[in-house]
């Protein structure tokens, strides 16, 4: 369970794309709040969300990748209670705390299961027993399931997608780091568990029908807003949908592409 480092090319890829996105928003955000009293500090919180989301990233571990999945929730919080005064921003924070915390919940019990089914929670340990297994016993399947609760919850999808229609209160910059990168953080779990989750039937009819399910609705609901942020957020919503879909059908490397492109 301590300090280490998982470096592949799924890794790389989402490291490069998560510093080139966090460099954008920041370098934004030094003109988008010149002259706010809590530049700073917004500034802080806003490094220290995207450092919790590279670590998540390069985590050789599931125990690294739960610490760093907490941290990157609790500083995205912060950062939503940016201007605390505004009841909409309060009521989102708290939404989304919530939904936070049964991610956290699941992929915590997925841990569990993978611990008592591996003896280990290193990725390389898990990655081979999966190699050797060529089966997935109620352990594993129970922890994939687990996983794919996971992803669905972080990526915000049915019926707990009701948090990122209402987080446009928080300033732009935080907008753009949570439409164009924390919300994929559910995408790169379950591509990051692939060889895991290519075992489990069950998980990947769970992803492949809330994935469908929330793409159609997402994509219908969007072409009836009139607000382009609320537009925004349903189109987030399919998009993350349609990726999901693609995990659920096996088709992680295009998955990833997506989460790229």
């Amino acid at each position: 369970v301590g300090v280490s480092l998982y470096l592949d090319a799924v890794s790389a890829i989402m490291l490069v794309l998560v510093s080139f996105v966090g460099a954008v928003v920041i370098r934004y955000s030094r003109n988008y709040l010149d002259g706010d009293p809590n530049h700073g500090r917004f500034l802080r919180q806003l490094c220290l969300t995207i450092a919790a989301v590279q670590a998540l990233i390069v985590a050789g571990n599931l125990a690294a990748l739960i610490v760093a999945s907490v941290l990157m929730s609790l500083s995205l919080n912060q950062l939503l209670l940016f201007y605390g005064e505004r009841r909409g921003a309060v009521l989102a924070a708290r939404k989304k705390f919530v939904a936070s915390r049964l991610a956290d919940l699941a992929l915590i019990g997925a841990g569990a299961c993978l611990y008592m089914a591996f003896g280990s929670l290193d990725y390389t340990t898990l990655f081979a027993g999966a190699e050797r297994s060529g089966g997935a016993g109620p352990l594993v399947i129970g922890a994939t399931v687990l996983i794919a609760i996971t992803a669905l919850i972080k990526s915000a999808q049915l019926p707990l997608h009701g948090w990122i229609l209402e987080v446009m209160e928080t300033p732009t910059p935080v907008s753009a780091l949570l439409h164009a990168g924390i919300i994929n953080a559910g995408g790169f779990l379950v591509i990051r568990f692939a060889d895991l989750m290519a075992l489990s039937a069950p998980a990947l009819h769970v992803l492949s029908v809330i994935g469908l399910l929330t793409a159609l609705f997402g994509s219908l609901v969007m072409l009836t807003q009139t607000s382009v942020k609320l537009s925004l957020a349903y189109s987030t919503v399919a998009q993350m949908g349609y990726m999901l879909l693609q995990c659920g059908l096996g088709a992680f490397g295009a998955a990833l592409l997506h989460i790229v492109a």
